[in-house]
Protein backbone atom coordinates (compact mmCIF):
# COMPACT_ATOMS: atom_id res chain seq x y z
CA UNK A 1 0.00 0.00 0.00
CA UNK A 2 2.42 2.47 0.96
CA UNK A 3 4.19 1.98 -2.63
CA UNK A 4 1.02 2.08 -4.02
CA UNK A 5 0.56 5.39 -2.55
CA UNK A 6 4.32 6.35 -3.54
CA UNK A 7 3.50 5.96 -7.13
CA UNK A 8 0.35 8.06 -7.34
CA UNK A 9 1.88 10.96 -5.46
CA UNK A 10 4.41 10.92 -8.69
CA UNK A 11 1.36 10.88 -11.41
CA UNK A 12 0.18 13.94 -12.69
CA UNK A 13 -2.91 13.54 -15.35
CA UNK A 14 -2.79 16.73 -17.65
CA UNK A 15 -6.03 17.63 -18.13
CA UNK A 16 -6.53 18.74 -21.76
CA UNK A 17 -9.89 17.26 -22.09
CA UNK A 18 -11.37 20.64 -22.89
CA UNK A 19 -14.25 22.27 -20.63
CA UNK A 20 -14.14 21.61 -16.78
CA UNK A 21 -17.52 18.89 -17.03
CA UNK A 22 -15.17 16.30 -18.71
CA UNK A 23 -11.93 17.43 -16.83
CA UNK A 24 -14.14 16.98 -13.41
CA UNK A 25 -15.36 13.49 -14.74
CA UNK A 26 -11.96 12.25 -15.96
CA UNK A 27 -10.50 13.33 -12.15
CA UNK A 28 -12.94 11.31 -10.62
CA UNK A 29 -12.91 8.11 -12.62
CA UNK A 30 -8.88 8.25 -12.00
CA UNK A 31 -8.50 9.56 -8.28
CA UNK A 32 -7.09 5.97 -7.73
CA UNK A 33 -4.10 6.44 -9.59
CA UNK A 34 -3.52 10.18 -10.27
CA UNK A 35 -2.66 12.81 -6.91
CA UNK A 36 -2.08 15.91 -9.14
CA UNK A 37 -3.66 17.13 -12.06
CA UNK A 38 -2.05 19.74 -14.62
CA UNK A 39 -4.92 22.77 -15.77
CA UNK A 40 -3.01 23.76 -18.96
CA UNK A 41 -3.87 26.85 -21.32
CA UNK A 42 -7.14 24.82 -22.81
CA UNK A 43 -8.67 24.52 -19.75
CA UNK A 44 -7.50 27.59 -18.26
CA UNK A 45 -9.61 28.87 -21.13
CA UNK A 46 -12.28 27.73 -20.63
CA UNK A 47 -13.24 27.40 -16.94
CA UNK A 48 -10.84 30.09 -15.93
CA UNK A 49 -9.60 29.66 -11.93
CA UNK A 50 -12.68 27.64 -11.12
CA UNK A 51 -11.36 25.16 -11.89
CA UNK A 52 -8.69 25.26 -9.67
CA UNK A 53 -11.28 25.47 -7.04
CA UNK A 54 -13.88 22.87 -8.34
CA UNK A 55 -10.46 20.09 -8.83
CA UNK A 56 -9.36 21.05 -5.28
CA UNK A 57 -12.99 20.13 -4.24
CA UNK A 58 -12.77 16.49 -5.90
CA UNK A 59 -9.09 15.56 -3.34
CA UNK A 60 -6.00 16.32 -5.63
CA UNK A 61 -3.42 18.92 -6.02
CA UNK A 62 -3.23 20.87 -8.92
CA UNK A 63 -0.56 22.02 -11.15
CA UNK A 64 -1.07 25.13 -12.54
CA UNK A 65 0.52 24.78 -15.98
CA UNK A 66 0.12 28.72 -17.51
CA UNK A 67 4.48 28.99 -17.75
CA UNK A 68 4.31 32.50 -17.20
CA UNK A 69 6.58 34.97 -19.04
CA UNK A 70 6.45 38.67 -19.17
CA UNK A 71 8.04 41.30 -17.17
CA UNK A 72 8.90 40.65 -13.97
CA UNK A 73 6.47 42.90 -12.41
CA UNK A 74 3.27 41.59 -14.63
CA UNK A 75 4.89 37.45 -14.07
CA UNK A 76 4.56 38.60 -9.80
CA UNK A 77 1.21 40.18 -10.10
CA UNK A 78 -0.26 37.29 -11.71
CA UNK A 79 1.59 35.25 -9.73
CA UNK A 80 0.80 36.60 -6.77
CA UNK A 81 -3.12 36.23 -7.96
CA UNK A 82 -2.52 32.71 -8.35
CA UNK A 83 -0.64 31.76 -5.24
CA UNK A 84 -3.78 33.23 -3.26
CA UNK A 85 -5.93 31.04 -5.36
CA UNK A 86 -4.48 27.81 -3.76
CA UNK A 87 -2.19 26.29 -6.77
CA UNK A 88 -0.73 23.42 -5.45
CA UNK A 89 2.20 23.92 -8.71
CA UNK A 90 2.97 27.28 -10.97
CA UNK A 91 5.33 27.05 -13.72
CA UNK A 92 7.20 29.49 -15.45
CA UNK A 93 9.47 30.18 -18.40
CA UNK A 94 12.65 30.19 -17.39
CA UNK A 95 14.24 32.06 -20.85
CA UNK A 96 12.62 35.26 -18.85
CA UNK A 97 15.72 34.95 -16.74
CA UNK A 98 16.40 35.62 -13.41
CA UNK A 99 14.84 38.52 -12.47
CA UNK A 100 11.59 37.44 -13.88
CA UNK A 101 11.70 33.90 -12.11
CA UNK A 102 12.48 35.93 -8.94
CA UNK A 103 9.77 37.98 -8.30
CA UNK A 104 7.42 35.11 -9.94
CA UNK A 105 8.61 32.83 -7.15
CA UNK A 106 8.33 35.65 -4.73
CA UNK A 107 4.85 36.85 -5.37
CA UNK A 108 3.78 33.09 -5.39
CA UNK A 109 4.81 32.66 -2.20
CA UNK A 110 3.70 35.55 -0.65
CA UNK A 111 0.06 35.03 -2.44
CA UNK A 112 -0.30 31.79 -0.51
CA UNK A 113 1.08 33.01 2.58
CA UNK A 114 -1.73 36.00 2.21
CA UNK A 115 -4.63 33.74 1.57
CA UNK A 116 -3.51 31.21 4.51
CA UNK A 117 -2.54 28.67 1.91
CA UNK A 118 0.08 25.74 1.91
CA UNK A 119 3.38 27.18 0.43
CA UNK A 120 3.24 25.50 -3.75
CA UNK A 121 5.98 24.50 -5.71
CA UNK A 122 7.57 26.88 -8.26
CA UNK A 123 8.91 25.83 -11.55
CA UNK A 124 11.08 26.91 -14.56
CA UNK A 125 10.56 25.43 -17.47
CA UNK A 126 13.55 24.99 -19.17
CA UNK A 127 13.29 23.30 -23.03
CA UNK A 128 9.93 22.32 -24.03
CA UNK A 129 9.98 18.34 -24.94
CA UNK A 130 8.84 19.37 -28.13
CA UNK A 131 11.78 21.24 -29.21
CA UNK A 132 15.10 19.48 -30.13
CA UNK A 133 17.54 22.35 -29.72
CA UNK A 134 18.68 21.58 -25.83
CA UNK A 135 21.28 24.40 -25.86
CA UNK A 136 19.87 26.71 -23.36
CA UNK A 137 18.52 23.47 -21.22
CA UNK A 138 21.81 24.28 -18.23
CA UNK A 139 22.11 28.18 -18.32
CA UNK A 140 18.28 27.92 -17.90
CA UNK A 141 18.56 25.38 -14.78
CA UNK A 142 21.20 27.74 -13.61
CA UNK A 143 18.73 30.97 -13.81
CA UNK A 144 15.98 28.39 -11.79
CA UNK A 145 18.04 27.79 -9.04
CA UNK A 146 19.21 31.37 -8.87
CA UNK A 147 16.01 32.58 -8.88
CA UNK A 148 14.86 29.97 -5.88
CA UNK A 149 12.65 28.09 -7.98
CA UNK A 150 11.46 24.74 -6.37
CA UNK A 151 12.06 22.58 -9.33
CA UNK A 152 12.54 22.60 -13.15
CA UNK A 153 9.92 21.32 -15.93
CA UNK A 154 12.16 19.42 -17.93
CA UNK A 155 13.01 16.04 -20.47
CA UNK A 156 13.67 12.91 -18.73
CA UNK A 157 16.94 12.65 -20.61
CA UNK A 158 17.98 15.88 -18.42
CA UNK A 159 16.57 14.67 -15.16
CA UNK A 160 20.03 14.40 -13.93
CA UNK A 161 21.95 17.08 -14.54
CA UNK A 162 18.88 19.21 -12.35
CA UNK A 163 19.18 17.01 -9.50
CA UNK A 164 22.69 18.13 -9.69
CA UNK A 165 21.82 20.97 -9.23
CA UNK A 166 19.30 20.32 -6.04
CA UNK A 167 16.16 20.98 -8.43
CA UNK A 168 13.20 18.93 -7.96
CA UNK A 169 11.62 17.75 -11.42
CA UNK A 170 8.33 17.40 -13.15
CA UNK A 171 8.74 15.48 -16.40
CA UNK A 172 6.27 15.72 -19.12
CA UNK A 173 6.68 13.62 -22.51
CA UNK A 174 5.63 10.51 -20.90
CA UNK A 175 4.79 7.68 -23.37
CA UNK A 176 4.41 4.08 -22.55
CA UNK A 177 7.53 1.28 -24.89
CA UNK A 178 6.20 1.30 -28.43
CA UNK A 179 3.27 4.09 -28.15
CA UNK A 180 2.98 7.00 -30.17
CA UNK A 181 4.92 10.04 -28.91
CA UNK A 182 3.01 12.77 -31.33
CA UNK A 183 4.58 16.42 -31.18
CA UNK A 184 6.93 14.88 -28.30
CA UNK A 185 11.01 15.38 -29.82
CA UNK A 186 12.39 14.06 -26.69
CA UNK A 187 9.48 11.24 -24.67
CA UNK A 188 10.62 8.56 -22.49
CA UNK A 189 9.08 5.75 -21.31
CA UNK A 190 7.98 6.06 -17.06
CA UNK A 191 10.70 3.38 -16.65
CA UNK A 192 13.40 5.82 -17.74
CA UNK A 193 11.99 8.66 -16.30
CA UNK A 194 11.70 7.37 -12.57
CA UNK A 195 14.93 5.73 -13.38
CA UNK A 196 16.75 8.94 -13.82
CA UNK A 197 15.55 10.35 -10.65
CA UNK A 198 12.25 11.89 -12.07
CA UNK A 199 9.57 13.74 -8.78
CA UNK A 200 6.55 13.73 -10.79
CA UNK A 201 5.67 12.50 -14.23
CA UNK A 202 2.63 14.33 -16.71
CA UNK A 203 0.84 11.96 -18.20
CA UNK A 204 -1.92 13.31 -20.75
CA UNK A 205 -2.43 11.37 -23.79
CA UNK A 206 -1.26 8.50 -22.89
CA UNK A 207 -4.48 7.61 -20.74
CA UNK A 208 -7.16 10.87 -22.01
CA UNK A 209 -7.03 9.16 -25.65
CA UNK A 210 -7.37 5.74 -24.21
CA UNK A 211 -10.35 4.04 -25.30
CA UNK A 212 -10.30 3.12 -21.39
CA UNK A 213 -8.75 5.67 -19.28
CA UNK A 214 -8.51 3.55 -16.41
CA UNK A 215 -7.51 0.64 -17.65
CA UNK A 216 -4.81 2.51 -18.93
CA UNK A 217 -3.78 5.12 -15.63
CA UNK A 218 -4.04 1.64 -14.33
CA UNK A 219 -1.19 0.06 -16.06
CA UNK A 220 1.10 3.24 -15.95
CA UNK A 221 0.76 3.23 -12.06
CA UNK A 222 2.29 -0.01 -11.93
CA UNK A 223 4.49 0.52 -14.16
CA UNK A 224 5.63 3.29 -12.05
CA UNK A 225 4.85 1.29 -9.00
CA UNK A 226 7.72 -1.18 -10.21
CA UNK A 227 10.12 0.81 -11.46
CA UNK A 228 10.15 2.83 -8.28
CA UNK A 229 11.33 -0.81 -6.18
CA UNK A 230 14.33 -1.11 -5.09
CA UNK A 231 16.72 -2.75 -6.71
Amino acid sequence: MDEQRAARERLVLGLDVGGLPAAKDLTRRLLPWFATVKVGYELYAEAGPAAFDALHGLGVRVFADLKLHDIPNTVARAAHVLGRRGVDFLNFHAAGGVAMLEAGVDALREGARAAGRDTPIALGVTVLTSETDTGAFEERVRWAREADCDGVVCAAAEVVTARAANLRTMVPGIRLAGAGVHDQARAATPERAIADGADWLVIGRAVTESNDPEAAAAHIHAVVEAAAQPV
